[in-house]
């Protein structure tokens, strides 16, 4: 398990090689608060013996199911298996980013349907207020008029499946159900549709 220190330090690297905040916050699976969090700590004078305080969140790795292929088409398998009676009729999976592409492949082989890469607006999110739309990638297949499965590894606030899906149909696709990994938000449909998750995180505190 990374220690808060471990990710400050990850930022840290992650900042010098270039990333946005919202790439950070991508590569690390945390929220995008969390990750301008994290890269101010990585910034912060080493004089300064306190930090401030730490967001809400919960850190994720699955770098045991993607560093592997076997265990990436395993879950991916899983993955589909949830979307499998939201209709046999679709024509695309869609995969949000980095993260989300590995794994639609795998569920749209699963699923025998053609694969879509959607690169969402956070990549160039950096807290500079810029509102630059995502884009789908032209090296993989067009969304117009066909059914869409949506993959993506981790939900944290819904802000990207939200984005996700309301391009889909700006770009006259239908977005069925979608699925994650991991879904911090625990909410079943987002903007009407149907989210499904391996696992749901709880956060449990008292007020």
């Amino acid at each position: 398990m990374k220690s808060i220190d471990e990710l400050i330090d990850s930022a840290a690297e992650l900042t010098e090689r270039g990333l946005s905040k919202g790439e950070i916050a991508d590569e690390l699976n945390v929220s995008r608060e969390t990750a301008s969090w994290l890269v101010e700590e990585s910034g912060r004078d080493p004089s300064e013996t306190t930090r401030s305080p730490e967001p809400m969140d919960t850190h994720v790795d699955w770098s045991a199911i993607g560093s592997d292929s076997g265990r990436l088409d395993h879950v991916g398998a899983i993955m589909a298996d949830l979307l499998v009676d939201q209709g046999e009729d679709v024509d695309v999976t869609v995969g949000i980013g980095k993260s989300g592409a590995p794994l639609a492949t795998a569920v749209g082989r699963h699923l025998d349907t053609g694969l879509s890469v959607f690169m969402p607006s956070k990549y160039h999110w950096d807290d500079d207020g810029a509102d630059n739309s995502g884009s789908f990638s032209r090296n993989f297949s067009g969304i117009e008029g066909k059914e869409c499965f949506v993959v993506d590894d981790n939900i944290d606030t819904g802000q990207t499946m939200t984005e996700t899906i309301q391009r889909i149909r700006a770009h006259g696709g239908t977005p069925r159900a979608a699925v994650v990994l991991t879904d911090k938000l625990g909410e079943d449909q987002i903007d009407g549709v149907p989210v499904y998750s391996l696992v749901e995180i709880v956060q449990m505190h008292s007020d």
